[in-house]
């Protein structure tokens, strides 16, 4: 039983099937705490649910047991607004308890409107988030100092065996229009860092409007390629195709991956689906029960 969570899932025995109806449980309880906070960030939360499925029951090595061991795998959010997704997934995997979700954003909770890693190891949170185009930057110092630790541990060499991890960083396409995340990106392909994995969620929406008309993103892919990452193209709402990639930048061996992950804002919620206003907006008492009711659901905060 974890300190702090609910009973621990047994991952080993979920199937891609049980995995969906996970995110879709956890989309659920993204709409209930911003309901009850009255504030957040909807769109991008219900869109990564499936990402954050797969990151942390099927990708990532760290459960609830190994919250604090120096050998896991390190997650960055760098599009912080959308922790809803994360808190919800981490009460999901037994990490916290569910009924603390309903502090959302409350003065003294730990689970505030973009996270906080004083908490740790309570929570797994490796870095504060706010300022959007940072987190990419945070990732490569992640994978630096596992790369560093790796050499350290040279066949021969007399010190004890240091911990090494992946990095998998969670950022925005609208946050791509800052100038500190491509400096990051260059960096990562110079220094060839296969050590980190950047999912990318590309659902075409930021603050302002669509990405597009903001600042234009494309070619993208090629963009990446160019300052020499891999880069792996995927419908970011198949939990088979998110595994899939994530195995597959592992096995890179030359440089960093980005996986292009194609989510729709909203997801699950034909009213928010698509729509710039959900981008940061929460629902009222009504339109919760309607958008549970779109995902299957019922209301209940137990």
């Amino acid at each position: 039983m974890p300190r702090s969570g609910e009973k621990e899932p047994d991952v080993s025995a979920m199937t891609i099937r049980d995995l969906e109806k996970t995110a879709n449980k956890i989309r659920e309880d993204i709409i209930l705490m911003l309901e009850a906070a009255g504030s957040g960030h909807a769109a991008g939360s219900l869109g990564m649910a499936d990402v954050f499925t797969a990151l942390y029951f099927g990708i990532a090595r760290i459960t609830p047991k190994m919250r604090a061991h120096a050998s896991r795998d390190r997650v960055i959010l760098s599009n912080a607004h959308i922790c809803p997704a994360l808190y919800a997934t981490l009460a999901a995997r037994g990490f916290i308890h569910r009924r603390e979700l309903f502090t959302l954003r409350k003065i003294g909770s730990r689970l505030q409107g973009h996270p906080n890693n004083h908490f740790q190891p309570d929570l797994p949170i490796e870095t504060c988030g706010g300022p959007l185009g940072q987190g990419i930057s945070q990732a490569v110092g992640f994978a630096l100092a596992s790369r560093m630790n790796a050499r350290t541990n040279a066949p021969g060499s007399p010190k004890k065996a240091l911990p090494t991890w992946h990095t998998w960083c969670l950022c925005s396409d609208g946050e791509l229009d800052e100038g500190q995340s491509w400096e990051a990106i260059l960096l990562a392909g110079k220094m060839n860092l296969r050590e980190m994995t950047v999912f990318l969620d590309r659902n075409n929406i930021q603050i302002g409007g669509v990405t597009e008309d903001v600042m234009p993103l494309e070619p993208l892919a090629d963009k990446f390629r160019a300052f020499n990452w891999s880069v792996i193209d995927i419908d970011g709402h198949s939990i088979r195709e998110i595994i899939a990639a994530a195995k597959k930048a592992r096995a890179i061996a030359e440089n960093p991956t980005v996986i292009i992950c194609h989510t729709i804002p909203g997801k699950g919620v034909p009213y928010m689906e698509n729509s710039v206003e959900w981008h940061g907006k929460a629902p009222t008492r009504e339109e919760a029960l309607s958008a549970i009711r779109s995902l299957g659901g019922c209301i209940t905060h137990d």
